[in-house]
Order: structure tokens, then C-alpha cells, then sequence
């Protein structure tokens, strides 16, 4: 039987370090910009909408990296893959610094985020390779912390950079940030695949995640609270400066809020994983975003005019729940694929990150001026997540198919 790779506790906490930083690329690339977004649309002479676009590019090439890079990385191992991603990565973060017109930003967004996606798909993967059970769910939970600094520092750095030497020096400041991760790592990170003769095909291994029905429950569990933290991102501009009136310096600091509620939660998470299974603080986390939006669906209800600071704690319980579900999620579903534990992270990525595409999507259009659109969408997705994940696992207990299905 292979053995998980042995690695000291001093190199364990560098490696998640380092992994945490390696996935922070993530929000850095998608929210350092987002302040020049303006001036690069004057300076294509397009609409902002059409720079708007390079975002939901950025994501989709995202998605198509993780899936890409998963099964990559389980066949011909995790630094391979990583280093060829933020290779990918860094490349395109130059064309993109290179590029004179709108097709090319797009051009060179996507291959960013292909090369972002695969080397990203890894950190949980790696920590899969060195750790099982609690223990993988406890260095999930503290990388996690580490790496929600990035939404909090990539507007400013955006902005500082914005001012100081345009917006062609955010992109800079990416590609200088990838490759010092990527030397980093290519010193200090072992090869930590489990060494095996891999003969299954990647569309196999595919076929084998979605088919495992404990899983397809923390993969629905993980891809609705992804929906109901992008359904909160997508309005939370509209419902805070337009509805409530706050200024645009205010805002930020609303939104702030959210992520330091998360990084407190996780470190709570990481207490009780002493103490308690990973999927049973999965479970405690989808049933408190479900009574905390149900809470808010009735105060919208009964209250004529909901109070900012009510709907700003309510929503910070909401999204705070979402640390006991992701690393939870995360860790309870690759427990089931030793050997192709890039492949399930990348499953979980990819439709955590579809989920979330969908429900902006479904906020946008039904939106209105109100609470309702928001608060419903956010609700609607917990509800949905505790529901199906609960069905899928009982119909498991009811009729399993074979041990290793259920």
C-alpha cells in the first residue's frame, strides 16, 4: 500500500505557506485590476463593458485549466503541472502588458487563467498527498486564512499601481509575483504525488469523481455556497452604494468585513477539527447559512425599511459559514481519491466556480433596486446546497451500490 509522503511539521507549515500564496494568485489577478478598468477601456476606445468581459474570460479560462491541470498533475505529477502553469501564467501576464488592442487583453486574460488554473488546482492536492482526514482539513483551513489577505490587498495594490505607473504595472506586478512563487516553490516543494503506474485515462478519472455519490454531495455542498458567495459579490455594489446609500470609500470596508468574518471562522474551523469530523462541520456550516438567510428573508419581509447594520451582520454570518464548508468540503471529498486527488479538486473548482458564474448571472437579471434579489439568490443556493447534499448521502445509506461508491 503506498504511504503518504513523510515531511517535517517545519516544512509542512512553509509548504502550506507557499501553497497559500501560489493560490492567492487567484484573487490577485481577478481583483488587483478591476480599479483601472476605466482607463484601460479609454485607452482601447471600447466600452467598459467589453473590459468587463475579460473577467468572465478570466474565469472561464480558469475553470479550463483546473480541469485541465488536474488530471495532469495526478499522471505526470504536482511540480510539473504547477510549473507549467505559472509559466503559462507569467507569459501571458506580459502579453497582456503588451497588447494594443481588446483582442488581445481577451487573448491573453484566458491563457492567464488556463496557466493560473492548472498550477492552482494543486495546492489542495498536494496537501491531499501529505495528510488525510483532520489533518488535511486543519492545513486546508489554515491556508485558507493566509490566502484570504489577497481580496483584501488586491484592490490597493491595483490602485497604488494605477497611480503610480499606470495599469500596464498591475499586470507587471503579477507576472514578478508568479515567478517568485514559482522559484520558491521549485526549491522548496517535493514531489509529493504518490508514485503509481497510472493507467486510467483522464476522462476515466473524471467519470469516476462524478460518479462516487458521497462525493457529488460535498461537490453540491461546495459549488452552492460558491453560488451564494458570488450572488452576494455580484450585487453587493448595487445593494450597499445604490440601496443604502453608503459612499464609495464605505463600501470596501463593507466588504471587508465579509472576508476577516471568514478568516475568524476558519480559525474556529481549525479548533474544532480536534474535535470533530470534517463533514460534520460541513454540516454545521450549511445549516447556519440556511437559518441566517432565512433570518434575513423574513427581516426583509416584516421590515419596511431593513437597517444597513442588520443586513451587514447578517451577511457577514453568511459568508463567515462558508469557511466551515470549503476546506470541510474539500478535505471530506479528496479523502476518497488518493490517487487522483488533483483530478477531484479540479471537479470541485471547476463547478464551485460555475455555480458562482450562474447565480451573478441569475442576481444581475433579476435585479430590481431591492434587497430581494441578493438576499433570495444567497438563500435560495444554501437551501439548495444542505438539501441536495442531504439527499444524496441518504439515498447512499439507502441503496449503496459498492463500498467505495458509498
Amino acid at each position: 500500500m503506498d504511504k503518504e509522503p513523510a515531511i517535517s511539521t517545519h516544512n509542512v507549515a512553509q509548504l502550506i505557506l507557499l501553497l497559500a500564496g501560489l493560490t492567492a494568485i487567484a484573487p490577485l489577478a481577478i481583483d488587483a485590476y478591476l480599479p483601472a478598468m476605466p482607463l484601460m477601456a479609454a485607452e482601447f476606445a471600447v466600452s467598459i463593458h467589453d473590459i468587463e468581459l475579460s473577467l468572465s474570460l478570466f474565469l472561464a479560462g480558469f475553470a479550463v485549466g483546473q480541469l485541465t491541470g488536474g488530471p495532469l498533475s495526478d499522471h505526470f505529477g504536482r511540480r510539473r503541472v504547477i510549473f507549467i502553469g505559472l509559466t503559462l501564467f507569467c507569459v501571458a501576464s506580459m502579453g497582456i502588458v503588451l497588447s494594443h488592442t481588446l483582442l488581445g487583453l481577451w487573448i491573453w486574460r484566458v491563457v492567464q487563467a488556463i496557466g493560473g488554473g492548472m498550477a492552482i488546482v494543486n495546492s489542495s492536492a498536494v496537501i491531499r498527498d501529505i495528510s488525510s482526514g483532520r489533518d488535511s482539513a486543519r492545513y486546508l483551513s489554515h491556508m485558507a486564512i493566509i490566502m484570504m489577505i489577497a481580496p483584501l490587498v488586491a484592490p490597493l495594490i491595483g490602485m497604488v499601481c494605477l497611480h503610480l505607473a499606470g495599469w500596464h504595472s498591475i499586470f507587471i506586478v503579477l507576472f514578478v509575483y508568479a515567478l517568485l512563487i514559482g522559484l520558491l516553490l521549485y526549491r522548496l516543494l517535493p514531489e509529493t504525488r504518490v508514485k503509481a503506474i497510472q493507467t486510467t485515462s483522464a476522462l476515466k478519472r473524471y467519470i469516476e469523481v462524478l460518479s462516487h455519490r458521497k462525493a457529488l454531495a460535498y461537490l453540491a455542498a461546495q459549488s452552492f455556497t460558491y453560488g451564494g458567495l458570488f450572488s452576494f459579490i455580484t450585487a453587493s455594489p448595487s445593494v450597499y452604494m445604490i440601496y443604502f446609500g453608503v459612499s464609495a470609500s464605505v463600501y470596501p470596508l463593507l466588504f471587508a468585513v465579509n472576508v476577516l468574518m471568514m478568516i475568524v471562522v476558519n480559525r474556529i474551523n481549525v479548533r474544532l477539527l480536534h474535535f470533530y469530523d470534517p463533514p460534520c462541520l460541513l454540516k454545521l456550516g450549511q445549516i447556519l447559512q440556511v437559518i441566517t438567510g432565512l433570518t434575513m428573508l423574513l427581516y426583509i419581509l416584516i421590515s419596511p425599511a431593513p437597517a444597513l447594520a442588520i443586513i451587514v451582520i447578517g451577511i457577514m454570518i453568511f459568508i463567515g459559514s462558508q469557511a466551515l464548508i470549503v476546506s470541510n468540503a474539500i478535505a471530506s471529498t479528496v479523502e476518497f481519491f488518493p490517487r487522483s486527488s488533483a483530478t477531484a479538486t479540479a471537479v470541485l473548482g471547476s463547478f464551485g466556480f460555475l455555480s458562482g458564474a450562474a447565480s451573478g448571472l441569475l442576481v444581475s437579471s433579476l435585479g430590481d433596486g431591492s434587497l430581494w434579489p441578493m438576499i433570495t439568490v444567497m438563500s435560495g443556493c444554501a437551501i439548495a446546497g444542505l438539501t441536495l447534499k442531504t439527499l444524496i448521502l441518504h439515498s447512499c445509506q439507502e441503496h449503496p451500490q459498492n463500498k467505495t461508491d458509498c
